[in-house]
């Protein structure tokens, strides 16, 4: 599975059915390319517990506001649209992986 690029949009739409983990980040936000690799890993491995998509908050700023991004990158978790937990910053492999594992 690939990473798809969400908008505001289409973000309802994406994030309304089963487990959706987002990703807010911006193309000139260092730790954003850091994190990039580790959701790429986690969705080869995950892909069947939940989707992984990515915001950009330069462009998408309805949504970014929508939810009180102030830090990036921002990682929010949605079940069936539902915001049920988030991390901000640059997390390791294992934090995300147990965000995610603990609502799968």
């Amino acid at each position: 599975m690939t990473i798809e690029h969400v908008t505001d949009d289409n973000f309802a739409a994406e994030i309304k059915d089963g487990l959706v983990l987002v990703d807010f980040w911006a193309p000139w936000c260092g730790p954003c390319k850091m994190i990039a690799p580790v959701l790429n890993e986690l969705d080869a491995e995950m892909g069947e517990q939940v989707k992984i998509v990515k915001l950009n908050v330069d462009e998408n700023t309805a949504t970014t506001q929508q939810y009180g991004i102030m830090g990036i990158p921002a990682l929010i978790l949605f079940k069936d649209g539902e915001k049920i937990d988030q991390a901000v910053g640059l997390q390791p492999k294992e934090a995300i992986s147990s965000l995610i594992a603990k609502h799968a």
